[in-house]
C-alpha cells in the first residue's frame, strides 16, 4: 500500500490522498477586478482531474491594496464569491477538495506581474496604489518597491477584520479548506520576522508580540470560518538569515496556532528580505515540516523541490509530513498523481471519463 495515496482526514474533510497543489500566483485577472476567470477555472480544475487530493488556489487578497499585482485574485468584495464558487464546484466534481489561500502582500504589494517588461511598483495612472502600501514599519522590501505606511492600531484592526470577512466569503464560495498566508515576506510574515519588524509597541519586540497579529487573524478567522472545516497556515519556517525567524520559533508558533484551531502548518521558507541565496535541493524544506509534525503536535505539509513519486512517498511513509504540496511539478505535469500512482503500485485516480483509454 502506498502511504501517499492513503486518505487524510482533517476535521470533517477527508482528502482522497496526501497530494496537494501548492498555491501559485498566475496574475491573470485581466479585468483587474479580483474575480476568477475562465483561465483560473481550467487551470485549477485540470489539476483536480489529474488526481490531486486537494487543490489550493493561488494567493487571494483580503484587501484591494493587499494584491501583489493589480491582476491578482481577491475576496474583498461580494462580487468575487460566485466565480470562485464555480471553481470549487468544478474541482469537487473531479474528486478533489478545493482550498483558498488568503493573503495580504504588505510591503510587496502593487508590483508589475513577472512577465511585464516594466519592473517595480505600478503607478497610480496604471492602476496601482503606491501611496497605500502597508507594512509593520516604513521600510520598503527593496529599492524597486513602494515605501510602506507603518500600520497603526486602527490599521491593524482593519487587517484583522479583512481576513475574517474574506474567510466568510471563502465559505460562501463553498471552499473546503482555508489557508492563511503568513510566509514569503508578505504582511503577516513581516510582523513575525525580527528582520522586518522593528516596532516598539505590542506588535513588535519579542517573539510573542511579533506573533500577535497572526494570532489575532487566526482567532478572527475561526469566528467566520466553519468549525467543521480545516484551517491551514503557511509559514516561512526560516528566513535563511542569521538572526531571522527560524525553525525553533516556527515550532513554538505552530503549537500556539494549533491551540487556536489551526489544523495543518504548510512549511515553506524565505522571502522576508531580498538577496538571500537558498540551495533549493530536493527536500530542502522537508526537515521543517518534520520538526513541526513531531514537536508541535499538529499536522504538517512539506513543499519545495518535490517532484519524484518515490521522494513524495518517502516523505509521508517516514512520518516527515502528513501532506505533500507540489508546485512546479504540477505546472509541468498536471496529471502527476496518476503517473505517481502507477509508479507506486497504487490505483491511478483516472477521471471516469477517461476510463475507456486506461491501459
Amino acid at each position: 500500500m502506498s502511504r501517499l495515496f492513503e486518505p487524510l482526514t482533517l476535521r470533517e474533510l477527508t482528502l482522497r490522498n496526501r497530494i496537494a497543489m501548492s498555491p501559485m500566483c498566475t496574475y491573470s485577472c485581466e479585468a483587474r477586478d479580483g474575480q476568477a476567470s475562465d483561465w483560473h477555472l481550467q487551470h485549477l480544475a485540470s489539476r483536480a482531474a489529474g488526481g490531486l487530493g486537494l487543490v489550493l488556489s493561488e494567493a487571494v487578497a483580503v484587501a484591494a491594496g493587499g494584491r501583489i499585482s493589480p491582476e491578482d485574485l481577491g475576496l474583498y468584495d461580494d462580487e468575487q464569491v460566485a466565480p470562485l464558487r464555480r471553481i470549487a464546484k468544478a474541482v469537487r466534481a473531479e474528486g478533489a477538495a478545493f482550498g483558498v489561500q488568503l493573503a495580504h502582500a504588505g510591503r510587496k504589494a502593487g508590483c508589475y506581474r513577472p512577465w511585464d517588461p516594466r519592473r517595480g511598483v505600478v503607478g497610480g495612472a496604471d492602476g496601482g496604489w503606491p501611496d497605500d502600501v502597508i507594512g509593520p514599519t516604513a521600510a520598503p522590501f527593496g529599492d524597486a518597491n513602494a515605501t510602506p505606511r507603518a500600520l497603526d492600531g486602527d490599521g491593524i484592526a482593519s487587517v484583522v477584520r479583512a481576513f475574517a470577512a474574506a474567510a466568510a466569503r471563502a465559505d460562501a464560495a463553498s471552499a473546503d479548506v482555508l489557508e492563511i498566508h503568513a510566509a514569503h515576506g508578505y504582511l503577516l510574515h513581516t510582523f513575525l520576522s525580527p528582520l522586518t519588524n522593528a516596532r516598539d509597541d505590542g506588535y513588535g519586540g519579542d517573539e510573542r508580540d511579533r506573533a500577535r497579529l497572526l494570532h489575532e487573524v487566526v482567532d478572527a478567522v475561526r469566528t467566520t470560518w466553519p468549525e467543521e472545516k480545516p484551517l491551514f497556515v503557511r509559514l516561512s519556517a526560516s528566513d535563511w538569515v542569521a538572526g531571522g525567524w527560524d525553525v525553533d520559533a516556527t515550532v513554538r508558533l505552530s503549537r500556539s496556532l494549533a491551540d487556536r484551531g489551526v489544523d495543518l502548518i504548510d512549511c515553506s521558507a524565505g522571502g522576508a528580505v531580498p538577496g538571500v541565496q537558498i540551495d533549493a535541493h530536493p527536500n530542502y524544506q522537508v526537515a521543517f515540516a518534520e520538526r513541526v509534525r513531531r514537536e508541535a503536535g499538529v499536522a504538517s505539509g512539506a513543499v519545495g523541490a518535490i517532484a519524484d513519486p518515490l521522494q513524495a512517498e518517502a516523505i509521508v511513509a517516514e512520518g516527515r509530513a502528513d501532506l505533500v504540496l507540489l508546485g512546479k511539478a504540477l505546472l509541468r505535469q498536471p496529471y502527476w498523481p496518476i503517473a505517481a500512482a502507477k509508479a507506486l503500485g497504487a490505483a491511478p485516480p483516472w477521471p471516469r471519463q477517461y476510463a475507456w483509454a486506461v491501459g
